[in-house]
């Protein structure tokens, strides 16, 4: 099954596909997502994990707004443990 997330996002510009995929290597590298694919209709397959459910972002707007919700849980996990 398909869940289609669409971004919530406040800031003043578009998010580019360039900027999405900036985000997207750098989720992978630090391993905070397992894989982030593009699709040749613009939407992101991200999975968090192996094994793990293919989540569809719906355009570069919400790969940003991932990225900016996995910093956020980063920040503040790493706040509560100082």
């Amino acid at each position: 099954m398909e869940v289609t997330i669409r971004s919530h996002n406040t800031r003043a510009s578009i998010p580019t596909a360039a900027e999405a995929s900036a985000w997207a290597e750098v989720l992978v590298r630090h391993h905070l997502l397992h894989a982030a694919v593009l699709t040749p209709s613009g939407q992101w397959l991200v999975q968090t994990a192996p094994r793990t459910p293919v989540r569809v972002l719906d355009g570069p707007a919400a790969m940003v707004g991932l990225a900016a919700q996995i910093q956020h849980r980063t920040r503040t996990a790493r706040n509560r443990t100082r």
